[in-house]
């Protein structure tokens, strides 16, 4: 069956070209973002139980975790959490299987707080952090689901709803997300240990010139004093001004912690690692996009990626598909920009979305008609291979925030 894929040229400045560019990126350790990994932990962790006990993924959207921030006194040498993080897992999954009981609570907890001991070190996840599972209950079949499966091969669209991938990226989006990832590195963090998970990398290009706003939690305890703050500070501008060499020619002007005011004992400092330990709340959707970043020049879902299940939600899937649709386009056609669009429709199979929209700008002296009908081979073979999506997921080859 052919699909409904829609190839065009759209005529818009390239992001590159254009006079001011803005991108964000927040990193693991931001409240919204410990949000996002906790709800797609769960999510992966019931989807591997359900596996091991049932032989299939049952339903499930864990997509609805609220992250209330604690209180804390950070101090030089080391500060106390005073009042915990309280951490709520929301969403529907099977609880009820053929009349059996499933533990969907306890599986969620355990993930959550495997989630926060592997990504948040100066957290401790059993003193520092009340978790709450709310996850409300649904039951299944296991016949009626097998039989569902044999009728549908490819699962049904759960929903209507779009995603939206868009490639190559800008030097600028470029250099806000590796600033981070980098920043989040293993290596670094054993050369800089003070250096907390709760980074945010803001990034402004005027004209030639970019700026790089960076906010990072300096851990308490790896550091005595003023002194040995601003030397971490110092390190971490060191750090990003050789990144950034390799990644752009411009101009690139780096501020951390830019709130800090020395005359007043104002610094960046944390107990934990992360500012939720003091009053920052996040939310799962609030924070980076499924390619990691926040691009307000730039086509966007607004869709909550993370926490989704990965058989039949396009809020997740299409997302991810779009991306991966764009990202290969980028590679093998002459554009300069590619952002492709793809709308499912409720209780259709997930290969045939209701549209997939490819709009592309061209390299100079190409036209769209050249490479027209590459660009719909490359939509066509994801679509036909969509549940290797799925397949990613499980074995931890794509991350969504």
């Amino acid at each position: 069956m052919a699909r409904n894929i829609v190839v065009e040229e759209i005529v818009r400045t390239p992001v590159e070209m254009q006079k001011v560019e803005l991108v964000e990126r927040k990193g693991i350790g931001h409240p919204d973002s410990i949000a996002d990994g906790i709800a797609e932990a769960v999510s992966r962790a019931l989807c591997r139980e359900y596996i091991k006990r049932y032989g299939v993924i049952l339903h499930h959207n864990t997509d609805q975790v609220e992250v209330v921030g604690g209180r804390a006194y950070p101090k030089f040498g080391g500060g106390e959490v005073v009042k915990p993080i309280y951490i709520l897992l929301s969403g529907r999954a099977v609880e009820l299987v053929d009349q059996e009981l499933f533990p969907v609570h306890e599986v969620a907890i355990r993930a959550a707080k495997e989630y926060l001991k592997k990504n948040i070190r100066h957290l401790d996840v059993e003193n520092h952090v009340v978790i709450d599972s709310r996850i409300g209950q649904g039951s299944v079949d296991l016949v009626s689901v097998f039989n569902k499966a044999k009728e549908n091969p490819i699962p049904l669209a759960n929903d209507t709803s779009f995603g939206v991938g868009f490639a190559p990226l800008t030097e600028t989006e470029r250099l806000v997300l590796e600033t981070e990832r980098l920043l989040n590195s293993e290596k670094f963090k054993k050369e800089y240990p003070a250096v907390g998970e709760d980074i945010k990398v803001m990034g402004l290009r005027k004209g030639d010139e970019i700026d790089l706003t960076i906010a990072a939690a300096i851990v308490d305890s790896e550091v005595a004093n003023p002194k040995e703050y601003m030397e971490v500070k110092d390190k971490i501008k060191e750090t990003v001004e050789e990144l950034a060499k390799d990644i752009t020619s411009r101009k690139v002007n780096i501020y951390v912690n830019t709130a800090d005011d020395p005359k007043k004992d104002i610094y960046y400092i944390t107990v934990t690692g992360t500012s939720a330990e003091a009053g920052d709340d996040g939310s799962v959707g609030r924070g980076n996009r499924v390619n990691g970043l926040i691009t307000p020049n730039r086509h966007m879902s607004m869709e909550a990626a993370a926490g989704k299940n990965p058989v039949s939600h396009v809020g997740k899937i299409y997302n991810i598909l779009a991306m991966f649709i764009a990202n290969d386009i980028a590679k093998a056609l002459p554009v300069e920009e590619v952002y492709v669009r793809i709308l499912s429709q409720i209780g259709k199979p997930i290969d045939q979305p209701l549209v997939a929209s490819i709009q592309v700008i061209p390299k100079q002296g190409h036209t769209v008609k050249e490479f027209e009908k590459d660009a719909y081979a490359i939509a066509d073979e994801w679509l036909t291979n969509i549940t290797k999506i799925q397949k990613m997921i499980l074995e931890d080859k794509i991350t969504v925030f």
